[in-house]
């Protein structure tokens, strides 16, 4: 037997920004992040570098001088790989990988191949393909096709590894083709959350990382994937639970969010973030230990903005509170977010409290009423089940008797359809 080793691509982070347009800490974080995009991706990152510049280089994003230093590492350090941690134009791309003589990526590319390895189901793979040839698109070279043939490698998962040899009128006829698939993948979607109604809807959302499958599995009990990395889950996640007094509620959990995330994915997973647009709350879960806690909530609420998702209904849940250890910092915070819950998800932390709150919402948002409906209009027992939640039924000798929960949505609907059956 032969026992294969796959050898883990050296890689080379770099971040150019313009000076005075972000502070160097802020792009350093940004930095740093890239680095556990790298790493997740599967490569061994031997450094991090980044240069400050009154202008950027429109050919190389970065000066000459810049350029030339890069590519002594390459040799010295035996570089495989160089990424950016922003977009490159395709005239930059082409120029550095000839320039710098390895294959060049940008942060977009990196978070693209991490999908690429992570999608599993027939939807992320749809949608990240779909995402993938978007993005190569005008990205178009010959210069890594023996390395994507033979070797692989960051940058080269999924349709990427016959795309650089494919002319643009194929790929142009393969993102139609997956967008109608897309489509009908979103209809089936749609028709399976309408079965689910009539029941209360909340959905995790977050920057990625921050502990929304732990949160899950405190709140529904039932077991979820859980990895310490970058993307752990790409596809909603829906488990039931039960609340306090009984009622019965579904909760979804949602792939996380990223500072600069793909415009192409972003569009391209619409549809299973679907699930977060026609939920009744989001519970926007926070890691309240990271330095830059407020930046991951605005780039989450941007993108959620982006996607059309209302944000009237959402709650801050800060999360990992056992991890901050400045206590006059966490009573500040406090203030600063009244409105907020605190939990650790990990440690069990307040997570009754996260439940009543939910509770509280749940009651906040709905009604009961009793209704009886003749067997002479049992045709509107379809549009009682869509519409609402029933809680008890009695078929007696005379009809149909009901009590159902509706939701502040479907009131209005619920008023004008069985106002003269209600008892």
């Amino acid at each position: 037997m032969i026992e294969i080793h796959n050898k883990k691509e050296r890689a080379l982070a770099v971040s150019i920004f313009k000076k005075g347009s972000i502070q160097r800490k802020v792009a350093l974080e940004y930095l740093d992040e890239l680095e556990l995009l790298i790493q997740t991706a599967g490569a061994f990152l031997v450094d991090k570098i980044y240069q400050e510049l009154e202008k950027r280089n429109k050919s190389t994003l970065m000066g000459k001088g810049k350029v030339q230093e890069v590519a002594q590492i390459i040799i010295e350090d035996k570089i495989d790989l160089v990424v950016f941690d922003d977009d490159l134009s395709p005239m930059q791309l082409r120029n550095l990988e000839r320039e710098l003589n390895v294959k060049v990526l940008d942060r977009s590319g990196i978070i693209l191949d991490i999908f690429a390895s992570r999608a599993h189901s027939n939807e992320a793979k749809t949608q990240v393909e779909l995402a993938q040839l978007l993005y190569l698109l005008p990205r178009l070279t010959r210069m890594w096709t023996h390395l994507s043939k033979q070797h692989g490698g960051i940058g080269t998962k999924g349709p990427g590894e016959t795309q650089i040899e494919t002319d643009r009128r194929l790929i142009r006829t393969r993102i139609e083709l997956l967008k109608g698939k897309l489509l009908k993948i979103e209809k089936q979607e749609t028709q399976k959350r309408k079965s689910h109604s009539g029941a209360t809807r909340f959905a995790l959302v977050g920057y990625t990382n921050a502990g929304k499958s732990t949160v899950m599995k405190e709140l529904t009990g039932e077991s979820v994937y859980i990895e310490d990395k970058l993307f752990a889950t790409l596809d909603t996640t829906i488990r039931k639970f039960t609340l306090p007094l009984g009622q019965t509620a579904l909760l979804s959990d949602t792939v996380g969010f990223i500072r600069k995330l793909p415009t192409h994915l972003v569009a391209s997973f619409r549809s299973t973030l679907a699930e977060a647009r026609e939920s009744d709350f989001l519970l926007h879960i926070v890691d309240l230990s990271h330095e830059f806690f407020r930046d991951q909530i605005s780039t989450v609420n941007q993108t959620l903005e982006n996607l059309d998702v209302d944000m009237e209904n959402m709650i801050l849940v800060f999360n990992k509170i056992d991890l901050l250890e400045d206590k006059d910092e966490f009573e500040l915070i406090k203030e600063e977010f009244p409105n907020s819950i605190f939990v650790s998800a990990t440690q069990k932390t307040n997570i009754d409290g996260l439940i009543d709150l939910l509770q509280e919402k749940f009651d906040e948002s709905s009604t009961e009423h009793d209704i009886h409906i003749p067997y002479e209009k049992s045709k509107l027992l379809s549009e009682v089940y869509k519409h609402g939640e029933v809680l008890s039924r009695i078929d007696t000798d005379f009809g149909h008797d009901l009590t159902v929960r509706i939701q502040s949505e479907y009131q209005e609907i619920f008023q004008n359809k069985f106002m003269e059956y209600q008892s």
